[in-house]
């Protein structure tokens, strides 16, 4: 798409000769004579429809029919722009034949029918002369009460302008380059007739509109899309059935190549006109849904909005004072609507041009961190998990590997695994954007996307791995392959690790001792479930599985044998330990040797994170559940439980899975991206590095501290833990605090984890790579400084 035209400087364009001529003053009885000798319709009577700066008139045929529509052009309108109407409504046709347009009759005894001189006529008067041009009546209504739109026939209009904005994409010709004071671009020419507006109440609220249009628009002109718009489809010049819907798109005469924004500004001027207060503001919102139907706004657009709208209104004003002024129109025609616009506008200045915006476009700017603070305490409550850091982080948006909040400061994330591919990833943004613009529902209704999500998660498992039930959330993934563990086996026993996050749900609670505490209503709800602590390789050489061991004797013991066992594979939340394969193989053998199942959570480990797939991979473990969640969909709520057939079917002879949104196909698409990512970027391999570069770095740069006891991981899951000195490997999580607040304060953001909550935790978005390492190292061998 081309860009707008430059902004017209202040002592810029001219005003378009055909603006200051006077219109042509033919008669009824002259109209359909002319009709007649040109166009051959036996025009038996003309009447007059009006016209800003040309004529336009009825023609009926000897039994008042009505047989078209002539117009006599202004005789200062250039015959390029004659044609260039002529032609862009042949292009609209071919590229969007449903558009209700009327292609212009041919004059006699044409031979050429697409040259757009054979739609136009000559006529004479003394030295001017005027072109003749006939139309066909379509059906519909002329100059509807606004007032009187239905909601979804005001959605409707805005609908018709992105689909006939959308059909001119293609559109361009020499004569659409010109400056005409109804186009935003042309502000200039507006700003010169605002004296014209008697009204000084009104003069001054059209001159506050044309400022804010200088300080907010006229900046950004140049990087708004623009091509050749209609420019003016308001209710002059449509025509509309009994309930509102556009029948008829008339008068190409305003169009130009200009920005989007403003095909918008003169159709929610016009709509909006009459209508009371907050009233305006809510029909604008509804043309926009309409529009966007069609055409998605970019957010710059959407901001600008409220400004382009007033500014139109402000146009609306002063053009017609200019006109009335010049005596170049009756006052009484031309100045109809200036009541009705000065308030509009009025009502948008006193509520606010930045607060219009907000209203119009549903962007606000982001609120004071205190008062957001206060005001988040007040609505979660007190059980809600208090915020991170010290000096809390208010996020405005994020990029790849980078956090930014609203005065433009980064931070580099490496705590966020939930945007798996990075934040705003354009390949899963996009696919979700696309997808919701066409279908979103459930699994009853056949949809490609889900099943083939589900077939290549298969192609990605180990064999036997072959059946695929979605849900929308890690919690609900591990509740899922609980209950699958719970039918197949008759028991209810189950094993954790001792600081394991697995989820919030009643059944998985009692597997997050992270977040469940040792209350005793935590001891009741986890009754039927042991924990073990999972081997410390930093202060044991051995990794001896015999706490497990004897965490399954236990559930025996008070005769509850073991459904399932359940494990993060990265071991997060107690620590980010790493586990050696043959110790986590005498766990699976262990667990199989009890009849217990094993339920692998790869929300936190998987897709990629440790260098392959799944971290079970790397461990040698075959589950028999595999569980998905969030990252899936680069943080769009998706999940999945990965299963054996045998372990699905008793279940689904006795109930049913049905998850209302649950691989809804938006979802799907989001999973599919986030795959294809994996693969077109070589994610694997790259966070391989990435992870051995990180830790190479970073213990470079703790060589020489004491506090630092160990630096572990796989791949981009990895620990920094933190301890009072290396010879007595205690943990100290208040140094841990302390340091990972001054990461934060040096643009770094990290956790901390483990039971004594002294491990940092380095758990990067996987589009962190060796380039982000020197970032990371340097803010922390500052740090290591300031809490020495």
């Amino acid at each position: 798409m081309q860009l707008p035209d430059a902004v017209p400087s202040a002592t810029g364009p001219a005003i378009d000769p055909v603006l200051r001529a006077q219109p042509p003053t033919f008669t009824d009885t002259e109209a359909a004579g002319l009709a007649g000798e040109h166009f051959d319709i036996d025009a038996a009577g003309a009447v007059s429809l009006g016209s800003e700066r040309d004529q336009t008139f009825l023609l009926t045929g000897p039994g008042g029919e009505r047989v078209g529509i002539l117009k006599i052009s202004n005789a200062a309108e250039s015959i390029a722009t004659l044609d260039m109407e002529a032609l862009v409504v042949a292009h609209v046709r071919r590229v969007d034949p449903g558009l209700p347009l009327a292609a212009p009759r041919p004059i006699i005894g044409t031979a050429d029918l697409t040259a757009a001189a054979s739609y136009r006529a000559p006529v004479q008067v003394g030295n001017a002369t005027h072109w003749l041009r006939v139309y066909p009546v379509l059906p519909g209504l002329m100059r509807t009460d606004p007032l009187e739109l239905r909601d979804d026939a005001v959605a409707a209009w805005g609908e018709t302008v992105a689909r006939l904005a959308k059909a001119m994409r293609g559109f361009t010709h020499p004569a659409a380059h010109r400056d005409l004071p109804w186009d935003l671009k042309s502000i200039p020419l507006v700003r010169e007739m605002v004296p014209s507006i008697r009204n000084p109440q009104w003069r001054a609220a059209a001159a506050r509109a044309l400022e804010r249009y200088d300080a907010t628009i006229a900046p950004q002109w140049e990087s708004l899309r623009a091509q050749v718009v209609h420019g003016d489809l308001n209710i002059d010049n449509a025509l509309l059935d009994s309930n509102g819907f556009i029948t008829g798109i008339i008068d190409f005469g305003d169009m130009s190549h200009t920005a989007l924004i403003t095909d918008l500004a003169s159709v929610i001027d016009s709509l909006a006109l009459g209508r009371p207060g907050d009233e305006a503001l809510r029909v604008a919102r509804l043309i926009l849904d309409g529009y966007q139907r069609v055409t998605p706004l970019e957010a710059e657009e959407l901001r600008l909005i409220g400004d382009a709208w007033a500014a139109r209104t402000a146009a609306g004003l002063a053009i017609p004072s200019w006109r009335s002024a010049q005596g170049l129109a009756e006052a009484e025609f031309a100045e109809r609507d200036l009541a009705g616009l000065a308030e509009m506008l009025t009502h948008l200045i006193e509520t606010g041009f930045d607060e219009v915006a907000t209203l119009v476009s549903g962007i606000g700017p982001t609120p004071a961190r205190a008062g957001l603070q206060a005001r988040r305490d007040a609505v979660f409550g007190p059980a809600m998990e208090p915020l991170s850091y010290d000096e809390p982080l208010l996020v405005d948006r994020a990029e790849g590997v980078w956090i930014f909040e609203p005065d433009g400061r980064r931070y580099l994330d490496a705590y966020n695994n939930v945007p798996c591919v990075g934040h705003a990833h354009p390949r899963v943004t996009e696919a979700i954007a696309r997808q919701s613009r066409r279908i979103n529902t459930h699994l009853r209704y056949l949809h490609p996307l889900a099943i083939e999500l589900a077939e290549r998660l298969v192609e990605s498992c180990p064999p036997g791995l072959d059946t695929v039930l979605f849900v929308n959330s890690g919690t609900e993934a591990n509740d899922l392959a609980w209950r699958l563990a719970r039918h197949n086996t008759g028991r209810r026993g189950a094993l954790c690790t001792a600081f394991a996050y697995h989820g919030i749900s009643e059944a998985i609670a009692p597997m997050s001792p992270e977040t469940l505490g040792e209350t005793g209503y935590a001891r009741d709800l986890s009754a039927h479930v042991e924990r073990w602590a999972p081997p410390d390789a930093y202060r044991a050489a051995h990794l001896d599985p015999a706490d497990f061991s004897a965490a399954l004797e236990r559930l025996v013991a008070r005769d509850c044998p073991p459904a399932a066992v359940i494990l993060d594979g990265v071991l997060q939340s107690d620590g980010v330990r790493v586990l050696t394969k043959e110790y986590a193989g005498a766990l699976e053998a262990t667990a199989r040797a009890a009849g217990a199942l094993w339920i692998a959570d790869e929300v936190q480990g998987g897709h990629g994170r440790t260098g392959a797939m799944w971290s079970f991979e790397r461990l040698g473990i075959t589950p028999d559940f595999v569980t998905l969640g969030k990252p899936m969909g680069n943080g769009h709520p998706i999940a999945a439980v990965i299963t054996r057939r045998e372990l699905v079917e008793g279940f689904g002879r006795e109930s049913v899975l049905f998850s209302t949104f649950g691989g809804n196909p938006v979802s799907a698409a989001a999973g599919l991206a986030v795959l294809d990512v994996l693969a077109d970027e070589r994610v694997l391999p790259r966070v391989a590095r990435a992870g051995e570069a990180l830790r190479d770095a970073v213990l470079d740069a703790v060589a020489g501290v004491d506090f630092v006891g160990d630096v572990r991981g796989v791949g981009l899951a990895n620990g920094i833990e933190i301890v009072v000195d290396r010879a007595s490997k205690t943990p100290d999580s208040s140094r841990a605090v302390r340091l990972r607040d001054e990461l934060k304060r040096n643009g770094v953001l990290v956790g901390t984890t483990g039971a004594d909550g002294n491990v940092l935790k380095v758990r990067p978005p996987l589009a962190f790579t060796e380039r982000e390492v020197p970032y990371f190292v340097g803010a922390l061998r500052h740090c290591l400084d300031e809490v020495h």
